[in-house]
């Protein structure tokens, strides 16, 4: 069996669209595929553990970080900052694993311009915004003004979508998680990726 270069898989998509389930189905689902955690200083949600979810650090520390260059991207998403640490995924990089990234069209575009690894973007986008309403709405974790705010900000991010290399819309989660398994499985089969043919 061929083997590739290993590569950073981009994940982007407004609140409530489903991508934290298509991230997890992808990882059960994929051999030699790990998640990037990020930094966050926002407080974990219910049932959320550092260093799993997020490694959730208070702002002084965050900033700490920021200041030793030690971000690959960070970026201030629903008045919380988020940061993506080099040393993580050089680690899981040497150990041969393509890597997912969980981060907003700032983060992506951060990367694209440091040119320092090869990436595979991935839009993920609500049916109508009508529809994402109504899911975050579901979830019973806002309150309305923040899920006024979201829907604000995800109206903005979804101009975007065009800058990613495959836009997917999550009618249905089984289908949307098909269809980034099939980007993945493609793209390690990039003859400019394979590594001893």
């Amino acid at each position: 069996m061929s083997k590739h270069r290993p590569f950073l898989i981009v994940i982007s998509a407004p609140s409530g669209c489903g991508k934290t389930t298509i991230l997890q189905s992808l990882i059960d689902i994929l051999d030699g595929l790990s998640f990037s955690v990020s930094h966050t200083t926002r407080k974990p949600r219910a049932g959320e553990i550092t260093g799993n979810d997020y490694h959730f650090v208070d702002l002084e520390t965050f900033h700490q970080m920021q200041g030793n260059g030690e971000f690959v991207e960070s970026a201030i998403v629903h008045s919380n900052y988020y940061g993506t640490s080099f040393a993580g995924i050089d680690k899981l990089l040497k150990n041969g694993l393509d890597v997912i990234l969980d981060i907003d069209i700032q983060g992506m575009r951060h990367l694209k311009e440091s040119d320092r690894f090869e990436l595979v973007t991935i839009f993920i986008l609500p049916p109508s915004l009508n529809e994402l309403e109504n899911r975050l709405r579901q979830r019973n974790t806002d309150s309305d003004s923040v899920i006024l705010k979201r829907i604000k900000n995800a109206a903005h991010e979804i101009k975007f979508a065009r800058d990613y290399d495959y836009n997917i819309v999550n009618n249905n989660i089984e289908l949307a998680v098909d269809s980034v398994a099939s980007i993945v499985k493609s793209e390690r089969l990039r003859s400019s990726r394979l590594i001893d043919i």
